[in-house]
């Protein structure tokens, strides 16, 4: 995915971005370097050494800050990319739990009835093919407990929102949190998420 496109609208005080999955904004508010009444955008625009993978923008004292798209989709909740998010926190803990496993990797493929090759994709952090269902199943495997908080979004302290955590690799994460290993899931996703580790986990493809 990347910016074709990025519109400072001052009467909505957020930029505009269009890309090819489609159309996001993101506020001033969250911005490092902020405009004012006194020191206005002068210009903004997809950044090209960064491969249109961020925009950058310009303030009329010529100060300049560049925004990353991480930080556009993790504002709009874009499900793919929280999708990618909690792929990646998942794997880490896979990865740390098979180090710290008395499982030789040969019994793990063989219990999990899967290939050797199968396996190691599963365990690859840059690998988004795999699913949530089978790294729970391995987690498992692996005396991993996975524990999911769902709350209201609505008169809850958005800091005391639990998002997911692996028991034994850490707790639930936190918005406080957030910045460090960001992990915010939407209401569907909360949901998609809480029907399958509901279910009986089932054997790798």
């Amino acid at each position: 995915m990347k910016i074709q496109s990025v519109v400072p609208n001052n009467r909505k005080k957020a930029f505009e971005l269009r890309t090819g999955a489609g159309t996001y904004t993101f506020p001033y508010a969250l911005l490092r370097t902020q405009p004012d009444s006194k020191n206005r955008i002068t210009e903004a625009f997809p950044d090209e050494e960064i491969g249109r993978d961020g925009f950058s923008y310009r303030l009329e004292d010529g100060t300049e800050d560049t925004i990353h798209l991480d930080a556009v989709l993790e504002y709009n909740q874009d499900p793919a990319y929280l999708n990618g998010l909690l792929l990646h926190r998942l794997t880490v803990e896979a990865n740390n739990a098979v180090a710290e496993s008395e499982l030789s990797k040969r019994e793990l493929i063989r219990r999990l009835g899967t290939s050797a090759s199968q396996f190691y994709r599963l365990l690859d952090p840059t690998n988004h093919t795999k699913s949530v269902g089978q790294m729970l199943a391995l987690l498992h495997l692996l005396g991993q407990d996975v524990d999911l908080v769902v709350s209201s979004r609505h008169g809850t302290d958005p800091a005391r929102r639990g998002i997911i955590g692996v028991l034994g690799g850490g707790p639930a994460m936190t918005v406080d949190q957030i910045e460090a290993e960001p992990l915010k899931l939407s209401a569907a996703q909360r949901a998609r998420l809480a029907e399958r580790l509901i279910a009986q986990p089932s054997e790798l493809d």
